[in-house]
């Protein structure tokens, strides 16, 4: 499994996050404010095994850091991004 950082970052009013998994699996992605909840569920299903890619707009949530969480199996990665308006 891999995790890339979302690209542009900082970014407005969109970013792209990209992820490969090996295998198919059930893969969770989800964004989270600052104080741990929910903002967004990007992926919440099963994903074919290769790359993916997944659109975040960032409407109607503040300027501010964000954490995106993938989870598939026992594979978990959380890494951060920032909205700039």
């Amino acid at each position: 499994f891999q995790l890339d950082q979302n690209y542009p970052n900082p970014f407005n009013p969109e970013t792209t996050i990209l992820f490969t998994t090996p295998e198919r699996d059930h893969v969770r992605l989800i964004v989270y404010d600052l104080l741990g909840r929910e903002v967004a569920r990007l992926v919440d299903g099963y994903q074919e095994a290769g790359r993916h890619s997944v659109r975040f707009r960032a409407d109607g949530i503040a300027s501010g850091m964000y954490f995106y969480r993938i989870e598939s199996g026992s594979f978990v990665e959380t890494k951060r991004m920032i909205v700039m308006r």
